[in-house]
C-alpha cells in the first residue's frame, strides 16, 4: 500500500518511507547514525560510581539512559541509538572491571607483604626462642 510517498507492508497507513506490520527476515541492517559511545573513554567522561548505578536501579528498575520495559512497550526503540547506549553501557562496564582488576592487583601486592612479613616474623620469633634454650 502506498499512502502519500510511504510504502506499507502489512498496514493500510503506513507512517514512515518504509512501514511494516509484521516480520522482517533480511540477511543485514545498516544503520547510519550520527555520534557513538567512545565519549566514554574521554579524559572529561563522569563514569558514575556503582554507588550511583544502583541508586539509580533501585528508583527507576532500569540502567540510565536505557528505557524501562513499559516506555519500549508504548513507543519501541531505535536500533542505532539502542546499540549506541548498549556500547556504552558495555564501555563503562569495562571500565569498572579495569578498576577493579587494579584494585585486586593492589591488594594482591599487600598481601603478598604482609605474609612476606610475618614469614621474616615467624623466623625472628623462631631465632629468638632457640637462642634463649
Amino acid at each position: 500500500f502506498v499512502n502519500n510517498g510511504n510504502v506499507g507492508i502489512g498496514t493500510t497507513s503506513p507512517d514512515a518511507k518504509l512501514a511494516v506490520n509484521g516480520k522482517i527476515h533480511t540477511k543485514e541492517v545498516k544503520v547510519d547514525l550520527i555520534g557513538w559511545s567512545d565519549f566514554v573513554f574521554y579524559d572529561d567522561y563522569q563514569l558514575p560510581t556503582l554507588q550511583e548505578v544502583e541508586a539509580h536501579i533501585e528508583q527507576n528498575g532500569h540502567l540510565k539512559d536505557i528505557p524501562s520495559a513499559k516506555e519500549v512497550a508504548e513507543n519501541g526503540i531505535f536500533l542505532g541509538e539502542m546499540d549506541s547506549k548498549l556500547l556504552q553501557k558495555i564501555e563503562e562496564l569495562t571500565l569498572y572491571t579495569i578498576a577493579q582488576e587494579k584494585q585486586i592487583k593492589t591488594q594482591n601486592n599487600k598481601v603478598e607483604n604482609l605474609e612476606r612479613e610475618i614469614k621474616e616474623l615467624k623466623m625472628i620469633l623462631k631465632q629468638f626462642i632457640q637462642s634463649k634454650e
